[in-house]
């Protein structure tokens, strides 16, 4: 006979085993959901260079570039129903170095970026609980209201942030990934470890993403360089230059024509 440790063990074992077969087919199965419709273009708004610290913790006053952009993107096939959240970003590309005819590598920095959740499950807990609810007694139901009413006028901040909360939903798009931004303000000012950032050329943007799933790998944008990587279009920005310290500011987009790679 076998002891009640010695059978638990077993039935601990036998459900970790499943568990990493269904997690196994899980992260197998998002190769079924093709991702060659992705598309994303991003271009230049305006550009202003200005010398001063670009963080309240900069010991130094140096110059920085300040970037508003126009983003269009269709990410909704890069959701299925394995993926948790999408990270996006764009991401400018210029010289490392203030002297054109110098061979140095470009360097990167991101400018922007934005955490997309998935939409929720149907089978979620919050999807289930309200379902359960719908299903029992009036009587319980009452019951439980009234207990809670003595408690609405201490919850009414609670209720205007609710309310605030479903029309900040409701004017979202109903299929998540779809981007229209216009004059988007950069969260990240760049900057250079030279401390001289004025007239650099050839400077581009780009967008990235990086899909997040429940389980199984971590998926890139095409062109990143990482692996795996998903499918699609992406159409970066016309090449611009970095204007003078004197702050005037570059509208629409000058210079080389925009790069599109599709992978």
């Amino acid at each position: 006979m076998h002891s009640c440790l010695n059978r638990l063990q077993a039935v601990f074992g036998f459900f970790t085993t499943v568990a990493l077969v269904v997690a196994g087919f899980a992260a197998l199965s998002v190769l079924l959901f093709p991702t060659d419709t992705t598309t994303a273009s991003v271009q230049l708004k305006n550009v202003q260079v200005t010398k001063g610290r670009p963080h309240y913790y900069s010991t130094k006053r140096e110059e920085y570039a300040q970037i508003r952009f126009d983003l269009d993107a269709d990410l909704s096939p890069l959701f299925n129903w394995n993926t948790k959240q999408l990270f996006v970003y764009v991401y400018a590309t210029y010289s490392s170095s203030d002297n054109a005819n110098t061979q140095t590598r470009a360097s990167e920095a991101i400018i922007w970026d934005s955490i997309i959740p998935a939409s929720p499950s149907p089978y979620s807990w919050e999807a289930l609980k309200e379902k359960a609810t719908a299903l029992l007694p009036a009587s319980l139901t009452s019951s439980s209201s009234a207990k809670s009413a003595g408690k609405r006028g201490a919850k009414r901040n609670s209720k205007t942030s609710a309310s605030s909360k479903k029309k900040k939903a409701a004017a979202e798009p109903a299929s998540p990934g779809v981007l229209r931004l216009r004059g988007q303000k950069a969260k990240y000012q760049i900057s250079d470890i030279t401390g001289q950032l004025a007239e650099r050329q050839n400077v581009t943007l780009s967008v990235g993403w990086n899909v997040q799933p429940w389980v199984g790998a971590l998926w890139w944008a095409p062109g990143t360089g990482a692996v795996p990587r998903t499918e699609g279009q992406i159409v970066s920005s016309d090449g611009f230059d970095f204007p003078a310290l004197k702050g005037k500011k570059v509208e629409g987009q000058t210079g080389q024509t925009g790069q599109a790679s599709a992978q």
